[in-house]
């Protein structure tokens, strides 16, 4: 059994991240229920382009790896009868979850006061860009936005000298960070209600994500009064530690060495690159000297390292006793023989997706495909007790799809 089975969550919203926060649910075993508008449904399915890529057709990666193991439901809730369909599925569910800004949220009277009325016990779920409170609680935003660019990661990770700012590495990427944060949130809110009856408001916004994630570089720049400072392209890494940077391999890829304590790998490093003569080497023969000495050590595994691929060093380093990766791309990812090992991606449909980060008794979540636009919306409606007669009704009102 999941850890959320049983738990109903009835998703509002729209685009990657909130709705990446309902997957992350379902992925645990909640039943969320997706409303999308009765015409256009989320946005977010339209989506086709993105950056370089472009998918033609179904499935589309970019709905379905926020949307997986959902139910969805085409629903009007500008309308009276939508609205009571709402309010019906309020009182029967144990999450509220929406990305809806102030201003449409008490037009659609799906504020937190609208909802807890109907069910006093359900947990409140908000995801904003900039946060609840505040001069710009109710402007709107995307991760682009309020998480890079905003909460520093941008400027973190761009180098001086190099015009505008480095992009992010994916499309969601900061959308995909705070969905989790924002699930986590209610899981503990859950918690919560459990133990204690009472139900929270949970609040995550990709601002405040943001900023958690660059929480360690923040604390050193507001103790030193001093901005954290992206290395130039092309340079090693560490001024005083040969064993912490980047080496390039004779394909033109990337190995990361990262060991903080270069005198205790020295001399493997030194026999994995069948060098061993380098571990007697004086000027390496302390913490100190190799401080001391990097620039020679440096310029030394520069010329070893270019002498193999990537694939050669990675299966040559599998007994390497300090902590080192491959620079993969996403191909390399996924055909990444510890990823495959445990299930980081699954099948879900006709589509492989990244499954999300939590495992439960050292088991992969199962993970259903996206549904398609309002493919449950008469399945819902039978559970809620309504008739054939009644949701024909609803249908030519145009409350449901």
């Amino acid at each position: 059994m999941r850890p959320l089975e049983g738990i109903r969550v009835l998703e509002v919203a729209m685009y990657g991240f909130v709705p990446s926060a309902g997957a992350v649910l379902a992925d645990w075993g909640a039943d969320v229920i997706k409303v999308e508008h009765a015409v256009t449904g989320d946005p977010q399915r339209g989506l086709r382009q993105t950056g370089t890529l472009r998918v033609e057709g179904d499935p589309n990666p970019n709905i379905e790896h926020a949307n997986r193991g959902k139910r969805s439901l085409g629903l009007d809730m500008a309308r009276p009868e939508g609205k009571e369909v709402l309010h019906e599925l309020v009182r029967r569910s144990d999450v509220f979850l929406t990305s809806f800004l102030p201003g449409a949220r008490t037009r659609l009277g799906i504020d937190v006061d609208d909802i807890c009325a109907l069910n006093p016990t359900i947990v409140y779920a908000r995801g904003s860009a900039l946060g609840p409170r505040g001069p710009e609680a109710d402007r709107g935003g995307y991760d682009m936005t309020a998480f890079w660019a905003r909460a520093g990661t941008a400027a973190s990770i761009t180098p001086p000298g190099v015009e505008g700012m480095i992009s992010p590495p994916a499309p969601a990427y900061g959308d995909t960070i705070s969905g989790t944060n924002l699930a986590g949130g209610i899981a503990a809110a859950l918690l919560r209600r459990e133990r204690t009856g009472e139900a929270s408001v949970v609040d995550v916004s990709l601002l405040g994500s943001g900023v958690w994630a660059m929480g360690q570089a923040a604390a050193l720049a507001l103790h030193l009064d001093t901005t954290w400072v992206a290395p130039k392209p092309g340079t090693h890494g560490s001024p005083t530690n040969p064993l912490s940077g980047l080496y390039t391999t004779a394909d033109g890829h990337y190995l990361s060495f990262v060991m903080l304590q270069p005198a205790k790998f020295w001399a493997d490093v030194c026999r994995h690159v069948d060098r061993p003569e380098l571990a007697g080497d004086p000027r390496f023969a302390t913490a100190e000297l190799i401080a001391a000495n990097t620039e020679q050590a440096v310029k030394i595994l520069r010329e070893v390292l270019a002498t193999r691929t990537l694939a050669q060093w990675t299966e040559r380093f599998a007994t390497l006793a300090g902590p080192w990766a491959p620079v993969q791309d996403l191909l390399h990812v996924g055909a990444d023989a510890q990823v495959r090992a445990n299930d980081y991606l699954l099948r879900a449909g006709e589509l492989e997706l990244a499954a999300s980060p939590v495992q439960f008794d050292v088991a992969a979540p199962h993970l259903g495909p996206a549904p398609e636009f309002a493919a449950q919306t008469e399945e819902i409606l039978m559970e809620l007790g309504l008739d054939w007669t009644r949701i024909s009704e609803l249908k030519a009102a145009g409350a449901v799809t």
